[in-house]
């Protein structure tokens, strides 16, 4: 199999003794330099109430990443549609295509109380496995007490009008879709024309983590697909199966077209990645326990953290699967990913404490891929 592209996700990290200022010329920056590394995608994540992670808003950090690059496509991964409705996500795509044609992802993902409830209630995978070529697909934590959180109820309680509620998630595609190619008809056979918006041609992407509602809207639409290794190793092969089962064929997309994403940390050798990447663990602890992602952490502020064997648990599946080490380790590993799923494209997410060991891992990578 030949070596996919290789493109970066960012979510916008916040280190801890930092800033969002800092945050977001860090990610201009690190747009410029991996473009320069010849990065495929620099797409974006939403996420909200996040001390950690300033990436709140995908098209205005678009818009602040086009002017500052040149031929790099830039994308959300993805708009989280559950708070917007399809008029404002293509009104506000058609505002970056009028001045960056053939650039722009649109990537839409789910998101909300039934997301979370149906990721949260899904039947667990009793222990690891391994996937035909040696992928670890991990065994599948326990995620009952975050779908309780109340920190959650409130997050979608900001977001949301009073009493608002979301349209299904197939029909809020449908909608988008219907808006971009000027063919929208309400329920009473009115037409509506977004301008902008209307016949600015985006790749649209649908984003998942499981073989549940995304992958078959994905498919049955004849949409490109982004399975979510890196937030969810356990379900990715069943994203991807499902897609696959649901594709439908169109002339635009003869065939299925699958990016999935890993984290991963390159340094020049094996203990030094190690090194950097010792605060991921204490990250993700925060994201899974309800907290809110908090500041990246300094490697001696993670070694200051006492364990519980609860926490090492509700972690274990995202550390095992992240892919840490020198150029040559990593690639190996991402190559293993790119057979087990039958990838496409490939999307690295890299977080560190430091700026410069962000990019210098996003470089060192390249340099290994690209030869």
């Amino acid at each position: 199999m030949a070596d996919a592209p290789l493109s970066v996700l960012d979510l916008v990290p916040v280190s801890s003794g930092s800033d969002v200022a800092h945050a977001v010329r860090n990610t201009v920056d690190l747009a410029r330099r991996t473009e320069e590394f010849g990065y495929h995608r620099y797409w974006f994540a939403e996420h909200h109430l996040n001390p950690g992670v300033a990436g709140a808003s995908p098209p205005v950090l678009i818009a602040l990443v086009a002017g500052a690059t040149e031929r790099i496509r830039l994308g959300s991964a993805g708009v989280q549609l559950a708070h917007r409705t399809p008029l404002a996500v293509v009104e506000e795509f058609g505002l970056l295509d009028a001045l960056h044609p053939g650039r722009l992802d649109l990537g839409l993902g789910r998101s909300g109380k039934q997301l979370v409830r149906e990721y949260a209630t899904a039947a667990p995978r009793p222990a690891p496995a391994q996937a035909a070529n040696g992928l670890l697909i991990p065994a599948k934590p326990d995620f009952g007490s975050l779908a309780r959180s109340s920190r959650l109820g409130l997050a979608f309680g900001l977001l949301q009008q009073p009493g608002a509620e979301s349209p299904g998630y197939a029909e809020q595609v449908d909608d988008i879709l219907a808006l971009l190619r000027g063919t929208y008809r309400s329920a009473e056979g009115l037409e509506a024309h977004a301008v902008p918006g209307e016949g600015a041609r985006p790749q649209v992407w649908i984003l998942g983590s499981s073989g549940g509602q995304s992958a078959s809207v994905a498919g049955h639409n004849s949409l490109r697909f982004a399975a979510n290794y890196h937030v969810s190793p356990s379900s990715v092969l069943e994203a991807v199966d499902a897609y696959r089962q649901a594709f439908r064929p169109s002339d635009e997309l003869p065939r299925p077209h699958i990016a999935v994403s890993a984290d991963v940390v390159v340094a020049e050798d094996d203990a030094a990645a190690r090194e950097l990447a010792s605060g991921y663990a204490l990250w993700v602890r925060s994201i899974r326990r309800a907290e809110g992602a908090i500041r990246f952490p300094t490697p001696e502020e993670a070694a200051a953290h006492e364990w519980s064997d609860e926490d090492r648990a509700i972690v274990a599946d995202r550390v095992d699967t992240q892919f840490v080490g020198s150029a040559a380790t990593v690639a190996a590993r991402l190559r293993q990913l790119q057979e087990a799923t039958g990838a496409d494209e490939l999307v690295v997410t890299t977080i560190t404490h430091a700026h410069a060991d962000r990019v210098r891992s996003y470089e060192l990578l390249a340099e290994h891929w690209n030869r």
